[in-house]
C-alpha cells in the first residue's frame, strides 16, 4: 500500500508540467543562424519564420520570414542582443541551417560553437555550411523561389544533393563536433555562395522573375585544421573525399570512352573500405572501393551488345576514379597539408601501438603517406535501346 502511495506521489509530480515549458507565441522559431566577425565583435544573423504567413502561405503578399541582428563579444551576448528587437523569445530547437563567415572561419570557429553545444534547446541535427567569398548575413537575405523559408530551402537541397549527387557533402552540428574531437581527423564543411547579385536577392522580385537574379548554391569544401579554415577544395575534389570517406549514397560519374565522347554512370552502390598499417616503420593506407552502376547515357562509339564493350568501359571507370582520387590525395597533402581524410583515425584504430610512434608528428607523416587504391566496379546497361540511337540517324 505504501509502496503504491509513493508512486502515485512521483506520477503528481510529473503532471505538474515542465518548469522551463514556453508557450508557442512567446517564441520566435530561429530556423536559420548566421556567424560573421566584424573587427572584435560577432554580429548573429537570425531568420526567423513568421508564423502568421506560414499559417496564410504568404496570401498577404508580405514575407514569411523576417531577419533579426544583434552584435556582441560573444555569440552569447550577440543572440542575447536579438531580444532588443524582436518581440518574442529567440528559440532554436527548430534550426535547420548554420553559416558560418569566411572570415569568421578563418579565425576560429571553436569560441563561436561553444554556446550551441551548451544550449539544451539546440538539437544538433542540422547543417553547417561556410560563405564562400561572401558573409553569412548576405547568405541568409537571399530569398528563394520554390520554398518560402530560405534556410528550409538550403536545407532540402544539401540534403538531395548529398543523397543523389557526391559533389557535395553534408555536416552536420554532431558531425562537425565529433571531427574536431576525434583522433586522426580533421574537419571539413560544405561551402555555400551567392550565384549572381546578392544586393537584387534580398528584394521580393528576386522571387518573381522566372530567372531570380541571385541563388543561393553549395559548392567545394572548407577544409579545417583544428578549428581554423586553412583551404578549399573544388567539386571534383569534393566527390573523390566523399570517395574515400565512404560517404557516397548515390552519385552520376562522367567517364570518357575508348576512342571519343563521354559516358555516364548511373552509381546506385557504392562502397569504400580504409586500413591503415606500417610498413617498415611507415605509415600506409589501403583503400579498396567497390562499385555497381548502370550506364545512363551514352555518346561511345562501340556495341553494348558485347559484353567486350562493358568490361572496356569498367576499365575505364576504374583507372579515372583511381586517377581522379589520388590526384585530390596529392593535393590535400602538399597544397593543404591536413588530414581530412581520416587517415591518422585508420592508423589508429588498425594498429593503436604504431600510432603511438607517430601521432605526435601526424601532421609531417601525412604529408607522405602512401596510398594504395583499388578499384572494382561492376556496370549493367539499362534501357530497352542497348546502342546510341544516334549510331542509326548518322548520315
Amino acid at each position: 500500500m505504501k509502496k503504491g502511495i509513493f508512486i502515485l506521489l512521483i506520477l503528481i509530480l510529473f503532471l505538474s508540467g515542465c518548469w522551463d515549458k514556453r508557450e508557442l507565441n512567446e517564441l520566435a522559431i530561429t530556423v536559420g543562424i548566421g556567424l560573421d566577425k566584424i573587427d572584435d565583435e560577432y554580429l548573429v544573423t537570425a531568420q526567423v519564420a513568421v508564423p502568421s504567413e506560414l499559417s496564410s502561405k504568404g496570401g498577404a503578399g508580405h514575407s514569411q520570414i523576417t531577419i533579426y541582428q544583434g552584435k556582441g563579444t560573444t555569440v552569447y551576448e550577440a543572440i542575447r542582443q536579438l531580444t532588443k528587437s524582436s518581440p518574442r523569445i529567440i528559440y532554436l530547437g527548430h534550426l535547420q541551417m548554420l553559416i558560418i563567415g569566411e572570415s569568421l572561419a578563418r579565425e576560429g570557429i571553436g569560441d563561436s560553437l561553444d554556446f550551441l553545444a551548451r544550449n539544451w534547446e539546440v538539437r544538433w541535427d542540422f547543417y553547417v555550411a561556410v560563405s564562400k567569398d561572401s558573409t553569412a548575413e548576405k547568405i541568409l537575405n537571399v530569398q528563394t523561389p520554390l520554398e518560402s523559408v530560405p534556410a528550409t530551402d538550403m536545407h532540402f537541397t544539401l540534403l538531395n544533393s548529398d543523397k543523389t549527387y557526391a559533389n557535395t557533402t553534408g555536416v552536420t552540428l554532431i558531425d562537425l563536433l565529433t571531427d574536431l574531437e576525434k583522433t586522426g581527423k580533421q574537419p571539413v564543411l560544405t561551402g555555400v555562395y551567392i550565384l549572381g547579385d546578392s544586393k537584387s536577392g534580398s528584394n521580393k522580385s528576386n522571387v518573381e522573375s522566372i530567372m531570380p537574379s541571385a541563388q543561393i548554391e553549395f559548392d567545394g569544401l572548407a577544409v579545417f585544421k583544428r578549428d581554423k579554415l586553412v583551404g578549399w577544395l573544388s567539386e571534383d575534389d569534393t566527390k573523390s573525399y566523399n570517395s574515400v570517406i565512404n560517404h557516397i549514397k548515390r552519385s552520376v560519374s562522367t567517364i570518357s570512352c575508348p576512342k571519343k565522347g563521354k559516358a555516364n554512370i548511373e552509381v546506385y552502390r557504392f562502397d569504400s573500405k580504409m586500413k591503415g598499417k606500417m610498413n617498415k616503420g611507415k605509415p600506409e593506407i589501403d583503400i579498396h572501393i567497390q562499385v555497381d552502376g548502370d550506364i545512363g547515357a551514352i555518346e561511345c562509339e562501340m556495341d553494348l551488345t558485347k559484353e567486350e564493350s562493358l568490361h572496356a568501359l569498367e576499365k575505364i571507370y576504374k583507372k579515372e576514379e583511381k586517377d581522379s582520387i589520388e590526384k585530390t590525395i596529392k593535393k590535400v597533402q602538399k597544397e593543404i597539408g591536413v588530414d581530412i581524410f581520416g587517415f591518422g583515425a585508420a592508423i589508429y584504430h588498425d594498429d593503436h601501438k604504431a600510432w603511438e610512434k607517430v601521432k605526435d608528428q601526424w601532421d609531417e607523416e601525412f604529408l607522405d603517406v602512401k596510398v594504395n587504391i583499388k578499384v572494382d566496379v561492376e556496370l549493367k546497361l539499362i534501357g530497352a535501346i542497348n546502342n546510341s540511337f544516334k549510331e542509326k540517324i548518322k548520315d
